[in-house]
């Protein structure tokens, strides 16, 4: 895909455009602390490969060590909402919602936010961060923007909702392009929600299906350190984005005001501008620290923040590209809308190609499973360039030892149907006691039923169990596409354990997905039944043409 490109400020070549030295992912051992506490759990083969790759990592973004048992992974949408309304209920300091969109029947969640705000009196400030494209689509018509104006005005001592515009969209573009496309040119596409001392990371946005029926990720960091450092970087991009105001004469309108304290000129003024200056405000909150401190004595784990604002600060990419040349026993790449960024891809395949022969499994959205599945208009091509597109990265994997597979459960606008939107990575270390043809491991062999699971339950897991568990995830907004790491704003996480519980977690959360998938083959996705149709090869060539991105 093509995107428009800006040229970097030499400040941030070094995280747009990473050196060879660190692409190539030359490992290098740190000595780990003998007082962990779980040291012992792990085969010393793969806690050699995982200290070798936190040194790596240690380079390419800032570190926070924590405790495994501050990390809850939520299985689906319904647990997902309810912790998060008794999250914002029980908040005493500050709520901070960074996300796409909140969708405009979600009186409940407001009710929510209303509660909180009227239990923790002044000293509760929430702030809450959207896209100003997404957030005003259907404007005048009832919308995220209408919602949130009336609580803003009820609260304006405590409430201050941000909506941040992309600066690829800018003049005669932004006046013809239709607003039921124009998000392909660059979005906000962030989801944190934090209260107090915790954070939640996801990829799920605040409207009612990723709340019942649409199937993403959500862990839960109940760690001060981790919500601190999310909500800097959730303040700092409010602090470049539009303040929506409630109309004074009618508090469900609003305005969108670009106030004189902002650091930095609009985006729709200024966009050159505004790029320069808004990465010289996150720059140092995604840099990591010249001399990085030893991993604490009592933490068994680590989380390193990533963060993409092109084109100028990417620290995702070259992240995943040092796990993927690291020695691993197996990886589950998940994506719903899967078209991976060429480097990505490269990354995938090479892994699974000799010398290392890694077994992986690829984990996409059927189009019927497809959000825009049946869509009116435009918008309803895409499950097929998706499929399409599955078709490209399986003619490329040709000789691989990957599978690609699709999730589905129901048909979405069905009774019981489902969509996917799921995105992330696993990844399970090599060591002397599992090979990559290893059962548990290879890719051609069908997912079990996922294990039962209780988040409370810490079990004992012996070595031979846990050497089959993911040591390392990344959670959080990006699709891993071309698009976002060329236009839209995210925030993610690498979160890398020794301790077995937590893998447990992990691998518990991966077989769930696995679980409700099958495979596809080249041949499957080229048939007539399925092969994109030529219309849909024309509307994707129109997009690159005009400076967007699926």
């Amino acid at each position: 895909m093509l995107t428009r490109r800006i040229r970097p400020s030499p400040i941030s070549r070094r995280l747009l455009l990473p050196s060879k030295q660190k692409l190539s992912c030359r490992f290098h051992r740190r000595q780990l602390s003998s007082s962990a506490p779980v040291a012992s759990s792990q085969h010393p083969a793969n806690a050699s490969v995982l200290a070798a790759i936190t040194t790596e990592l240690d380079r390419i973004a800032p570190r926070i060590d924590i405790r495994a048992d501050q990390i809850k992974v939520l299985q689906g949408p319904e647990q997902f909402y309810e912790t998060l309304k008794s999250k914002i209920r029980g908040a005493k300091r500050r709520i901070y919602l960074s996300t796409l969109y909140i969708g405009k029947s979600e009186y409940e969640l407001i009710s929510a936010l209303r509660e909180a705000l009227v239990r923790g009196g002044p000293e509760l400030k929430v702030s809450i961060l959207t896209d100003a494209l997404r957030g005003t689509r259907e404007s005048p018509d009832a919308s995220c923007a209408s919602l949130l104006a009336p609580l803003a005005a009820e609260f304006p001592d405590q409430v201050e909702i941000r909506m941040y515009h992309t600066p690829n969209l800018t003049g005669l573009r932004k006046r013809l392009i239709p607003k039921r496309i124009n998000e392909g040119w660059g979005l906000q596409h962030i989801k944190l929600y934090g209260f107090d001392d915790e954070v939640i990371l996801s990829g799920a946005n605040l409207s009612n299906d990723y709340f019942t029926n649409r199937q993403d990720r959500y862990h839960v960091f109940s760690a001060k350190s981790v919500a601190k450092y999310f909500a800097r970087i959730h303040h700092v991009v409010c602090s470049v984005s539009f303040l929506l105001l409630p109309s004074a004469t009618d508090p469900s309108s609003y305005i969108l005001e670009w106030p004189d304290s902002n650091p930095v000129p609009s985006p729709l003024v200024e966009p050159r501008v505004f790029v320069t200056t808004t990465t010289a405000l996150l720059l140092p909150l995604c840099s990591p620290p010249d001399n990085p401190p030893p991993p604490l004595s009592t933490s068994t784990t680590s989380v390193y923040p990533l963060m993409t604002h092109p084109p100028t600060i990417n620290t995702e990419l070259p992240a995943l590209r040092a796990l993927l040349s690291s020695p691993l026993q197996s990886y589950t790449f998940t994506a719903g809308y899967f078209n991976p960024h060429p480097l990505i891809t490269t990354s995938l395949l090479l892994a699974s190609r000799p010398p290392g022969n890694s077994p992986g499994t690829i984990l996409t959205a059927s189009p019927s499973a497809n959000g825009f599945y049946n869509s009116a208009g435009i918008s309803g091509l895409l499950p097929a360039a998706y499929t399409h597109l599955s078709l490209v990265f399986l003619r490329a994997a040709r000789g691989a030892n990957v599978q690609l597979r699709e999730w589905q459960r129901g048909v979405v606008g069905q009774p019981g149907g489902w969509t996917y939107h799921a995105k992330g990575l696993w990844l399970t270390l090599s060591s002397s006691q599992a090979s990559p043809s290893s059962p548990s491991s290879s890719p051609g062999t069908p997912p079990s039923p996922p294990p039962s699971h209780k988040s409370s339950t810490r079990t004992t897991t012996t070595t031979s169990t846990t050497s089959h568990h993911p040591a390392i995830t990344s959670i959080g907004s990006s699709n891993y596409t071309t698009r976002s790491y060329g236009l839209d704003l995210e925030v993610g996480a690498l979160v890398v354990t020794r301790d077995p519980a937590l893998m447990a977690q992990w691998e518990r959360e991966r077989a769930a997905l696995l679980h409700r998938s099958r495979p596809v083959t080249e041949d499957e996705l080229g048939s007539e039944e399925r092969r994109a149709r030529w219309r849909v090869r024309v509307a994707m060539w129109i997009v690159r043409v005009v400076g967007g991105a699926l």
